[in-house]
């Protein structure tokens, strides 16, 4: 399986990142308008809908129509994993069904140096390239070296 890893520095406290990247909210505006995303249903893990935070179990479905080449694109992701403290902060999302045979995002989040350290880490596998997935990073280079400028931008 394939690992992508990004990390950057945001000069802004824990708390303000960490809300930021809770709600599924901010999701539109960390992704390229070329994937012309878009979210098709939020659920809570009691299965009310729109919840505020994406708490471990909510799950959320979107699509993409990247280049609006194509019919859309699905997928079911759920959040598997959230925890938070005073320094660090971290959730995990699995891709249930989608076009990845396997897709687990894990989103960290640590003071640092006055501000927060955030990570991206993606296990994955490309569809029908399995082992060579790694052909895939400069597709994700170029989604969260955007996704960790707009944060900047928003949090900064």
């Amino acid at each position: 399986m394939a690992v992508y890893r990004r990390r950057t520095w945001v000069d802004a406290s824990l708390p303000d990142v960490w809300a930021f990247h809770s709600t599924i909210d901010s999701l539109p505006s960390l992704t390229p308008d070329f994937l012309n995303v878009r979210i098709e249903s939020v659920t809570a893990p009691d299965g009310e809908p729109d919840p505020g935070v994406m708490e471990a179990g909510s799950t959320a479905r979107l699509s993409m129509r990247p280049f609006g080449i194509g019919p859309r694109q699905y997928w079911t992701t759920v959040i598997t994993e959230r925890e938070a403290g005073d320094e660090t902060a971290y959730f995990r999302d699995v891709m249930e069904e989608g076009p990845f045979p396997t897709w687990t995002h894990t989103h960290r989040f640590e003071t640092e140096e006055g501000g927060t350290r955030v990570t991206d880490e993606v296990e994955y596998e490309l569809p029908l390239l399995g082992p060579l997935s790694a052909l895939g990073w400069p597709g994700f280079e170029a989604m969260f070296a955007y996704r960790h400028r707009r944060t900047k931008a928003r949090l900064e």
